[in-house]
């Protein structure tokens, strides 16, 4: 569906140059709901921003439904931005005209009868749970309600694709929960593929089935969610995983452990129904080692459990090594974090 080929953003001044995005090159797959995740001045609003061509690549290619939107102009990339929707994190709704005008507008533009506008316009105020705000003003609104007005009016010419940039941050844990859940519902009634651009991973946990992390306008690491968030390989996205799924013990706490001979700690993850299996009271029988639990989670990735277990398992070392080899054994990523000497 998206096609992002090294794609460079550069801004030039007489004093200097800045790179907002340096060779970035991504596939987004039709029907997904893709994360860019990275910090503030990262690099990602400039990135999405030059999706729809609000901002001009220096190079690249941007290609979306096999068209090349960075060869368009005028009227072209005009109705191909007509496929791409795009909500934001402070709402840009119009003050003098009501919900039901606001998600009317860009039908305005397109030059439909006032019957269609009529008809497609219930049909938006339906899909987004605010019938029976039609006529009410945005200063009116919460911020939630302004929020789904933004989708509906994003929603409003039937696009293909839809940005988010940073659509939840301006919004209360529990708004920004109703938010996530109605774009994922829109994501499955529609089929509409979806990129959310956010700096909070807990965005990226409850809805995204792909993620990518950008650091200093470079995409360090990316795929489906599951393997990032198990196998995360750069320190950036380790940062981000720790603020909804903290694994790690204080380094003064861990000296106090691991002093028996024989012991190490580990950090055992878990995926899926392995998350409610009972493999630490079966480690414990068939492997015949004693476990000290430190510190254990879990939580959800979506609708997928996901925990961690950090334990000190003693035992001689052919204990050990049977222990690592019945983990290993029921698909566990294991990671020893410290042994005694």
């Amino acid at each position: 569906m998206i096609q992002i080929k090294q794609l460079v953003k550069k801004y030039s001044s007489r004093q200097e140059t800045v790179i907002a995005i340096d060779d970035v090159s991504l596939h987004i797959s039709k029907g997904a709901i893709y994360g860019i995740i990275g910090l503030s001045g990262a690099g990602k609003s400039t990135l999405v921003r030059c999706l729809n061509l609000l901002e001009k690549p220096t190079s690249g290619q941007v290609v979306i439904a096999g068209q090349n939107l960075t060869q368009l102009s005028g009227r072209a990339l005009r109705e191909a931005r007509q496929k791409i929707g795009m909500i934001f994190q402070h709402f840009y709704l119009l003050q003098s005209r009501s919900v039901a005008e606001n998600i009317a507008f860009p039908l305005e533009i397109s030059g439909l009868s006032k019957r269609e506008i009529k008809t497609r316009v219930e049909e938006l105020l339906h899909l987004v749970g605010l019938e029976d705000k039609a006529d009410a003003y945005p200063s009116q609104l919460s911020g939630g309600q302004k929020q789904r007005v933004g989708i509906a009016r994003a929603l409003a010419t039937q696009p293909e694709v839809l940005l988010c940039d940073e659509a939840t941050s301006a919004l209360d844990p529990q708004t920004t929960l109703s938010i996530l859940n109605l774009l994922r519902d829109i994501n499955q009634k529609l089929g509409l593929t979806i990129v959310m651009i956010t700096h909070e991973m807990k965005v990226v946990k409850e809805i995204c089935t792909h993620v990518a992390v950008i650091h200093q306008a470079r995409i360090v690491e990316n795929g489906p969610v599951e393997s990032v968030f198990i196998q995360p390989q750069s320190d950036i996205a380790k940062e981000f995983i720790a603020t909804v799924f903290p694994s790690e013990l204080p380094a003064d706490l861990l000296k106090e452990f691991a002093t028996h001979h024989d012991s190490e700690i580990i950090r055992i993850q878990f995926l899926g129904s392995r998350a409610s299996d009972p493999i630490i009271t079966d480690l414990l029988r068939t492997c015949e080692v004693r476990a000290n639990i430190l510190y254990g989670s879990i939580d959800h990735l979506r609708s997928t459990l996901f925990g961690t277990l950090t334990l000190e398992l003693q035992g001689n070392s052919d204990q050990l090594n049977v222990a690592h080899r019945y983990l290993a054994s029921r698909e566990l990523k294991v990671e020893v974090i410290q042994r005694a000497l």
